[in-house]
């Protein structure tokens, strides 16, 4: 008979899927679940956490059968930047306007990127910015402030 070994890696992945999926399927039971034709508000969170407690379940599954890579180091530039990025956009849309806040943000995330250079920064924030106005305010019609009330102009 075989022994059982767990990927410590994959195993760790499946059980933090499994323990998220569970605590938002427990938050989610708080609410009205309503029926599939008449969803509650705590129905399509019960949905996700469900699948996201069976994808941490496959992922626990595969782990009992194929070894994975050791954990590498930890990027902690990417976290630095990428993380803060989404927190600097929702604390600054309202003040400065959908247009700087995006610019600002793409430029935070940019130089999570040790590859990245200044130059290149500006140009793949002046286009994320073009693309979002030209989807999201023009082509959606979904009422943005372009430019807010911190701004003079």
């Amino acid at each position: 008979m075989n022994k059982l070994s767990i990927d410590p890696t994959n195993g760790a992945c499946g059980a933090i899927f499994v323990a998220t999926g569970a605590f938002f399927a427990i938050q989610s039971l708080g609410l009205d679940l309503g029926t599939t034709f008449r969803m509650g508000p705590g129905y399509f969170p019960l949905v996700l956490a469900s699948v996201l407690i069976l994808l941490g379940l496959v992922v626990i599954v595969q782990a009992t059968r194929v070894a994975g890579e050791p954990i590498g180091p930890i990027a902690w530039r990417g976290m630095a930047f990428i993380l803060p990025a989404p927190i600097f956009f929702g604390l600054t849309v309202r003040g400065l306007g959908f247009v700087p806040s995006i610019f600002v943000t793409c430029l935070i995330a940019a130089f999570a990127s040790t590859r990245m250079k200044p130059l290149a920064a500006v140009v793949l924030a002046a286009g994320v910015t073009l693309f979002s106005v030209v989807v999201f305010s023009y082509a959606l019609g979904l009422p943005f402030q372009r430019f807010g009330p911190w701004l003079p102009f």
